[in-house]
């Protein structure tokens, strides 16, 4: 009876302990394509798991970090899902490429248009962003997951270096070193449009060469159809001088014959 006793609460112990702790197992998270380097832009997905077995989400809102404002922020179109962007102004305009920017991203909330996320499934949510601060190692949301039975689970607690994670941990963005040579962008981009610029600059050589051909390939031609013209004019010019010649010499040889028989 006693060793019945103690397995009955060992094991009600480890079901509450996974209770407790199930939201940090399938909390909603984000991740970068690749990575998201300081100073930079980059696709970043927000992971939304759900996690009741009676109820779809239907409903996802993201609130954007307010201490480092995103000038840009175009989510990417979800089958059966809606997205709406808003825009707040900024305390304290930022500079963006030379652009002084008075207003920026808040928030992203994704409405579903159909069943939303099902028990038993997850949906990401890719969102393209930049400028990344340069000054911060991540960036720090917060999410709010509503479910069709009315519930909401608010996924905002900040995590704390050295801490043990929240219960309902904000999704966190870590940011990699600025990569080299970056000026405002990624340096991929960077890479990008530099190789854009000597592709152009070089298809532009490749029509001033191929117009200097053009002309040359003209000029060579003018000047061989005039030297063929001369050579013509000059060959012609003899053709007729010796037809002259042999024709005054046939008329010498004719009167010099008749004279020789006029004297016999």
């Amino acid at each position: 009876m006693k060793k019945s006793r103690v397995l009955l609460t060992a094991a009600t112990s480890a079901t509450a302990v996974f209770v407790l702790s199930s939201p940090a197992f399938a909390h909603v998270t984000v991740q970068p394509d690749g990575e998201a380097a300081k100073g930079g832009y980059a696709t970043i997905g927000f992971k939304v798991p759900n996690e009741r077995d009676d109820a779809a989400t239907t409903k996802l809102e993201v609130t954007f970090p307010t201490e480092h404002p995103l000038a840009s922020v175009l989510p990417q179109p979800v089958p059966g899902w809606k997205a709406k962007v808003t825009k707040s102004k900024l305390d304290k305009p930022i500079e963006v490429h030379g652009n002084k920017i008075t207003e920026a991203v808040t928030k992203v909330t994704w409405t579903a248009e159909g069943k939303g996320v099902e028990p038993g499934f997850f949906q990401r949510f890719p969102v393209s962003v930049g400028q990344l601060p340069e000054n911060s190692d991540q960036l720090v949301f917060k999410a709010l997951q509503t479910y069709s039975n009315k519930e909401v689970v608010r996924w905002i607690e900040a995590p704390v270096e050295g801490g043990e994670e929240p219960q309902y941990p904000a999704p966190v963005l870590a940011l990699s070193a600025a990569e080299e040579g970056h000026h405002g962008g990624t340096g991929g981009d960077a890479k990008d449009a530099e190789g854009s610029e000597e592709k152009e600059a070089e298809a532009e050589k490749g029509e001033k060469d191929a117009g200097h051909g053009h002309e040359d390939g003209a000029k060579d031609e003018a000047s061989s159809s005039h030297d063929s013209d001369t050579t013509a004019r000059v060959l012609g010019i003899a053709g007729i001088a010796v037809g002259a010649a042999g024709v005054a010499f046939g008329v010498l040889a004719g009167r010099r014959a008749a004279g020789s028989g006029t004297k016999s």
